[in-house]
């Protein structure tokens, strides 16, 4: 009997100071891959990049029950106002390292040394995973393609981020 998939509330926030629900294609991408794999979108909103709303709205989230997963796109660059790992980081009790490593390991297939400039991050905060994703559609199909959509499955062996976020299921705090 094969275990079934626990489905996640999954709330996903776009950075930047020109898109519009209309115009946000790599938040939509990423809702509809959280959809399709059989979770929940719990809220979806987008922010301009500044660092005190940004910081706002994830703490928010973070502080809520029912939110399991953070995702952001958007503001991980060095051009201009990004400034969302700036935001991001001071509410992380443990960074997930790997997971910028990983994704630029990815990306890079891709964009080549470009890479580089991508500062993506994940970390652990009162339960809830948070992670932080540029803000290309491209950028959002490959950290959710080759990351995310195993990370968080809870059938994904040996390991997984979904089981850290279930009740019951992993060590919380």
């Amino acid at each position: 009997m094969s275990e079934l998939m626990v489905p996640l509330n999954i709330a996903v926030l776009t950075v930047s100071d020109t898109r519009n629900e209309e115009t946000d294609r790599s938040g939509q991408a990423l809702v509809e891959r959280l959809t399709s794999a059989g979770h929940t979108l719990a809220e979806k909103r987008i922010v301009p990049d500044d660092v005190y709303r940004i910081r706002a709205v994830v703490a928010n989230w973070i502080a809520d029950e029912l939110v399991q997963v953070v995702i952001t796109t958007g503001g991980t660059g060095f051009t201009g106002r990004d400034s969302t790992p700036e935001a991001i980081s001071v509410l992380l009790d443990k960074r997930i390292e790997g997971f910028g490593e990983r994704f630029r390991q990815l990306s890079g297939d891709e964009i080549g040394s470009s890479t580089i400039q991508s500062r993506c991050l994940g970390g652990l905060s009162n339960a809830t995973v948070v992670f932080c994703l540029p803000g290309s559609t491209g950028a959002c199909r490959t950290g959710w393609d080759g990351i995310l959509a195993e990370q968080l499955d809870s059938r994904h062996k040996p390991c997984n981020f979904a089981n850290l976020v279930i009740p019951g299921r992993g060590q919380h705090g």
